[in-house]
C-alpha cells in the first residue's frame, strides 16, 4: 500500500514542476550553450526557407525528382567533410541542400495544392507544433535522460530499411506501407527529442557546430512533415471515395 501511495505522490510532484517557472528554467544550460541553440535554431529557419523555396521552384520548373534527390545527397556530404572554420562555405551548403530537398518534396507538396490547399498548411503546423513541443520536452528534462532512446531509434531505422528492401523485391501491400508510414513517424518523432538532447550534451562538451546541428533537426523536421503530410493525403483521398459512394 505504501508502494502505490508513494507512487501517486511522485507523479502528482512530477505534475506541479510543470508551472511557468519551470518552463523558463535553463539553469542546466550553460549561456554558452543557450547562445549556441539560438544559432542552431535561427539555422534551422533559414533552411526551411530554402526548403520553401525549393518546393517553389519545382512548381514553377517541375525540377524535383531523382537529380535534386543525388544533389541533396552530394551537398550534404560537402558539408559534412567541410572544416569547421569554413563557415560561410558550410552554411552556403546547407542552403543548397536544404533547397534542393524542397525540390525533392515538391511533387508531394504539388498533390497537396491540387487536392486541397489547407491540407498543406495543417501539415506544416502539425509538424512545427510537434518539433516544437518535443525540442521543449527534451531541453527541459534531465541531462541525457533520453540518449538512451538512440539505440532503439537507429534498430526502427534498420527494421524501415529492412522492409523497404523486401517490399523492392517482394512486391509491397497496402498494409505494409501503412505500418512504414506510422511506424517512420514514430520514429522520427523520437528523433526529435534525440536529437536534441544530443545536440544540447555536445555543446556541453564544446561541439558549437551550429550548422551540423541544424542539418540534423532539419532532416528530422522534413522527415515527420513528409510523413504527416502523406498520412494526411492518403486520409483525404478516403473521405472523398466515401463521399461519391454516397453520391
Amino acid at each position: 500500500m505504501d508502494a502505490f501511495t508513494s507512487f501517486f505522490d511522485s507523479q502528482s510532484s512530477s505534475r506541479n514542476r510543470w508551472t511557468y517557472d519551470s518552463l523558463k528554467n535553463f539553469r542546466q544550460i550553460s549561456p554558452v550553450v543557450q547562445n549556441h541553440l539560438k544559432l542552431v535554431y535561427l539555422t534551422l529557419c533559414c533552411a526551411l526557407v530554402g526548403a520553401a523555396a525549393g518546393a517553389y521552384l519545382h512548381l514553377i520548373w517541375n525540377i524535383g525528382g531523382l537529380l535534386t534527390t543525388l544533389a541533396t545527397v552530394g551537398c550534404t556530404i560537402w558539408l559534412l567533410s567541410t572544416p569547421p572554420y569554413e563557415e560561410k562555405k558550410r552554411v552556403s551548403l546547407l542552403m543548397a541542400a536544404a533547397t534542393f530537398q524542397g525540390a525533392t518534396v515538391g511533387p508531394l507538396i504539388d498533390l497537396a495544392i491540387n487536392m486541397n490547399p489547407s491540407i498543406l498548411i495543417s501539415a506544416f503546423g502539425g509538424t512545427a507544433l510537434a518539433f516544437g513541443c518535443f525540442s521543449a520536452a527534451a531541453m527541459l528534462a534531465k541531462r541525457r535522460e533520453f540518449l538512451y532512446l538512440g539505440g532503439l531509434l537507429s534498430s526502427g531505422v534498420s527494421i524501415l530499411l529492412w522492409l523497404r528492401f523486401a517490399s523492392a523485391i517482394f512486391g509491397g501491400s497496402a498494409s505494409l506501407f501503412e505500418f512504414e508510414l506510422y511506424f517512420g513517424l514514430m520514429i522520427f518523432v523520437g528523433y526529435m527529442v534525440v536529437d536534441t538532447q544530443e545536440m544540447i550534451e555536445r555543446a556541453h562538451l564544446g561541439d558549437l557546430d551550429y550548422v551540423k546541428h541544424a542539418l540534423t533537426l532539419f532532416t528530422d523536421f522534413i522527415a515527420v512533415f513528409v510523413r504527416i503530410l502523406i498520412i494526411m493525403l492518403k486520409n483525404a483521398d478516403k473521405n472523398e471515395k466515401k463521399k461519391k459512394r454516397r453520391d
